[in-house]
């Protein structure tokens, strides 16, 4: 493929991105006019490419996706610089950093909980995330940053909700804030949709001592021959059933 023609502005841009993952990639799509996540995986020794792509993006860089065919034969993601005069240069230099006391400010709202599955722990164990993912809302500059508009989440709920995001209309073409908002993922206790889907989800952890009984309530889906989610949206609906029978 033919390789981009950078003006002299945008080329200083890029140039000023230093971060390892962002910085590989430009680099390729700049010799070699895409880069795929083939190359990313094989060539870059990077596992998640989509990670890397969203790595530039995230530096106000606009990305293309487009489908390629690879060794194999496959269809597979490739990506191509965009339309450069939409460049965000507000992003530049990519996610401000978060101060220990910014965190604290989050853990005293939240009782040191994950906001989703409102479980509690350890401080080292909960990540700051924006409600309203950075890629459509950007951030502020920590002086006037609300902590109304961050949460605390446990590394697993943040990997969920990042895969959930990265895969939602809002985040690929819309871009709408207000989408976000009422989604799941950001505000899970007055929600309407999740990634653009009329969706409901209950997220439920089991710990110490509440493991034998999870254990024990497996077991009984099992010899019900059923998957532990069927299992218990059964339970739940004789439970409404009979509510109030009593």
């Amino acid at each position: 493929m033919k390789e981009p023609t950078v003006p002299p502005e945008f080329a200083r841009i890029l140039s000023s991105i230093t971060k390892k993952r962002a910085r590989t990639v430009i680099e390729h799509i700049l010799a070699h006019g895409s880069i795929t996540t083939e190359d990313l995986k094989s060539k870059y020794g990077y596992d998640h490419p989509p990670r890397a792509a969203r790595d530039v993006r995230e530096e106000g860089i606009p990305l293309e996706t487009f489908r390629v065919k690879n060794s194999e034969g496959r269809s597979i993601a490739a990506y191509r610089f965009g339309d450069l005069t939409k460049i965000r240069r507000d992003r530049v230099g990519g996610r401000r950093t978060f101060s220990k006391e910014f965190k604290e400010s989050l853990a005293k709202i939240s009782t040191g909980r994950c906001y989703i599955c409102l479980e509690e722990y350890e401080d080292r164990y909960l990540q700051i995330d924006h409600r309203v993912p950075y890629e459509v809302a950007g951030d502020a500059i920590p002086s006037k940053r609300d902590p109304n508009e961050y949460m605390l989440l446990c590394g697993s709920c943040n990997r969920a909700k990042s895969w959930s995001c990265e895969h939602c209309l809002n985040w690929t073409r819309i871009r709408s804030q207000q989408n976000c908002k009422f989604c799941y993922w950001a505000t899970p206790e007055s929600y309407k949709h999740i990634a653009m889907e009329q969706i409901r989800r209950l997220d439920v952890v089991w710990k110490g001592e509440e493991v034998e009984v999870y254990e024990k309530f497996k077991l009984q889906a099992r010899n019900a021959k059923t998957e532990i989610p069927v299992y218990v949206k059964s339970l739940i609906r004789k439970a409404i059933q009979n509510f109030g029978k009593g």
